[in-house]
């Protein structure tokens, strides 16, 4: 074996090592997509104070996308950095909640299973506060965002890690910026498993009806928070 060679043979060894050390034979990194930054409105257009979120409660905005929903949540604790994996095997660290306590966090309000959403009209995709009550799936924790349509439960405290149901990846992630001084928060991206291609694909019709031509146009400069209740008329509990 001449030097090139063996050089090649090393570095090889060291990114199988790697791999192997990354969960997975040659597994790849899901890296951040920017979509622009965009601040959070309340509903009279103001900037959004993050210590005016209630606790564990369903706040819905649109990112990154005008037709694509978001959940955001102060969870009431800190949410820690995850190292989580996508469907395609895809392996990335997700930061962590923001803010003071570092309790805020934002995903997509896209189930990751037969991609269910809540519209204005009705919701079996919501953030649940204790267990979720479910005689065919029992919980497998607590303050967890479950499916009514497939009982796929994610745990917003752990990147939205699946932890039951038929899902096959974790919710994905909506990357989010506080700013201390004016104590506002801004969308910065997305990390992970991004679904919306299919989304857009299974609900093309349905979506031109409920937003218009914009739907599939990225949302630009600002986005306005609702809480879930006031966004939909109906958000279906199991």
């Amino acid at each position: 074996m001449d030097r090139r060679e063996f050089v090649e043979s090393c570095a090889l060894g060291t990114a199988a090592l790697s791999a192997s050390l990354a969960g997975g034979a040659w597994a790849a990194s899901a890296e951040p997509r920017t979509y622009g930054r965009v601040l959070l409105v309340d509903e009279l257009g103001d900037p959004l104070k993050a210590s005016a979120l209630k606790a564990q409660t369903n706040y819905v905005f649109h990112y990154p996308f005008e037709a694509t929903p978001v959940f955001l949540l102060d969870l009431g604790k800190p949410a820690l950095p995850t190292r989580l994996r996508t469907r395609g095997q895809q392996i990335y660290q997700w930061p962590g909640g923001v803010g003071p306590a570092r309790s805020l966090v934002a995903f997509s309000a896209i189930c990751a299973h037969k991609l269910v959403y809540p519209t204005k009209d009705l919701s079996f995709i919501s953030f649940r506060k204790g267990a979720a009550l479910n005689p065919l799936t029992p919980s497998k924790g607590s303050d967890l965002i479950h499916c009514c349509a497939d009982h796929s439960q994610y745990d917003p405290a752990r990147g939205a890690q699946v932890l039951g149901g038929p899902a096959e990846q974790p919710l994905c992630a909506v990357l989010l910026e506080h700013d201390a001084k004016a104590d506002t928060l801004t969308a910065t991206g997305t990390l992970g498993g991004e679904l919306f291609d299919d989304f857009f694909r299974k609900y093309e019709m349905k979506l031109s009806l409920e937003v218009g031509p914009q739907a599939h146009q990225t949302v630009i400069a600002r986005s306005t928070v609702r809480e879930l209740d006031r966004f939909c008329r109906n958000a279906v509990r199991c």
